[in-house]
């Protein structure tokens, strides 16, 4: 393995090269079926040792998919998913876990087959690996897709009612969601039925096909999208409730160090005094400043404190503001619990430095036997430790804040507004 890695790449030809390229990538999948036999080895480890000390059957294995994830270098999300799949191909699937071992199937197919065989009871899920991955030669020159389609054949074939049950189950799954985008842009995704997203698409690219006004078929799609479900004219302003943390010298100093939006992101700093000036000069729209400082050097807030056992409104607003995005390493999910680190049952304050802005997910780990959680404010910058039932500890830092650090100590405004949004002439 090292000697394919260690090497000086022009002293090898075309041939040469891609022959090493097609060898790293077996590797990779080696690996990762090394990996899920140790995750599956692990779990097994620790249900045992949990199962002998007596923990319910329910809080067993509790913390170990965050466990997985970190050390990945993953969120406890992905952590999960993970687990999931090692149990599913060690126990269950041999030969698609030996179709990854020898570098026929790549982790991620592997993990279509997984997904796709998840319906089905124990005895049919080994029938359907057989049929896929016994003879290796099957799967060559099959992609994602065909991967994908064969195993929904197989599965419909031998359990036709879980397949459906499962279509019927997924139903309950739909939502809505929005992620940061290029630009100051968004991106707004519905998970819907199959006949009603179908529906959907037909509707804006029917409204698309009828009308010619300059735009081009996207915008007019996007922007029907805009008039039907908010009832509003695409071009009519309409009030939005948005927090910009942004710094006094981009605000009022025309500085052009980048605002943030929490839960979006980095803004232009133009962009955001554009948001606030339309604020301040709509009748129908309501402003509010709250000033903040922020250490000279490393850009991190001051601290606050409160005797009280929850997290005062002012208090957890300030570490939402801080952390972001969950504090656990690598997970980056929206922030849902203000937390302590050091728990109140064992004499941790209520405070900024020993708060943690985290997720559901993450919350709930850390209550497993074994994990513990430490806060500091190392060189000024607030630090969170993680430590593992294995002993394993992983750091995480607050993100800085807007703004250039400076000699003197500089502000943070926390502007609050009802954002006028306009539709951008075409």
């Amino acid at each position: 393995m090292f000697e394919m890695l260690d090497f000086d790449p022009t002293t090898v030809d075309e041939a040469g090269l891609i022959d090493r390229i097609a060898q790293l990538e077996r590797l990779k999948s080696t690996a990762a079926a090394a990996q899920a036999r140790m995750t599956a080895a692990l779990d097994l480890m620790r249900r045992t040792a949990e199962a002998d000390a007596g923990i319910p059957m329910r809080k067993r294995g509790q913390g170990l998919a965050s466990e997985i994830g970190l050390a990945r270098r993953e969120s406890p999300k992905q952590g999960s998913r993970h687990l999931g799949f090692a149990r599913a191909l060690v126990h269950e699937m041999p030969h698609t876990l030996a179709a990854l071992e020898s570098g026929v199937l790549s982790e991620w197919r592997a993990t279509l087959l997984v997904k796709e065989s998840a319906c089905l009871d124990v005895e049919d899920r080994r029938t359907l690996d057989a049929e896929m991955c016994a003879d290796p030669t099957t799967l060559e020159g099959k992609g994602d897709k065909r991967i994908e389609a064969d195993a929904k054949a197989i599965a419909y074939r031998l359990d036709p009612h879980a397949v459906v049950d499962r279509a019927r189950q997924a139903e309950k799954d739909r939502c809505v969601s929005v992620r940061p985008a290029a630009d100051a842009m968004a991106w707004v995704s519905i998970l819907l039925p199959v006949a009603q997203g179908v529906a959907v698409y037909a509707a804006l690219k029917r409204a698309a096909d009828t009308t010619c006004d300059g735009r081009s078929r996207g915008q007019v799609m996007a922007d029907t999208a805009f008039e039907r479900i908010t009832a509003r004219p695409a071009d009519v302003p309409i009030p939005v409730t948005v927090d910009v943390v942004i710094t006094d010298e981009t605000l009022l100093g025309g500085d052009t160090e980048p605002a943030r939006i929490p839960g979006y992101g980095p803004i232009p700093a133009a962009v955001a005094r554009h948001l606030i000036s339309n604020t301040v000069g709509d009748d129908r729209s309501r402003a509010t400043l709250r000033r903040l400082y922020r250490h000279p050097k490393t850009g991190t807030l001051v601290t606050m404190e409160s005797r009280a056992r929850r997290f005062p409104k002012a208090l957890a607003a300030f570490i939402a503001l801080r952390d972001d995005t969950c504090r656990t390493p690598y997970c980056n999910a929206p922030i849902r619990h203000i937390d302590h680190a050091v728990p109140d049952s064992r004499g941790g304050p209520t405070s900024a430095v020993n708060g943690n802005g985290v997720c559901e997910a993450c919350n709930y780990a850390k209550e497993a036997p074994g994990w513990r959680v430490r806060t500091s404010k190392e060189f000024d910058c607030h630090t969170t430790e993680v430590t593992t039932p294995t002993g394993t500890t992983y750091t995480g830092k607050a993100p800085p804040l807007p703004g250039r650090n400076q000699e003197h100590v500089t502000s943070i405004d926390v502007a609050r507004f009802r954002v006028v949004v306009r539709r951008r002439a075409a």
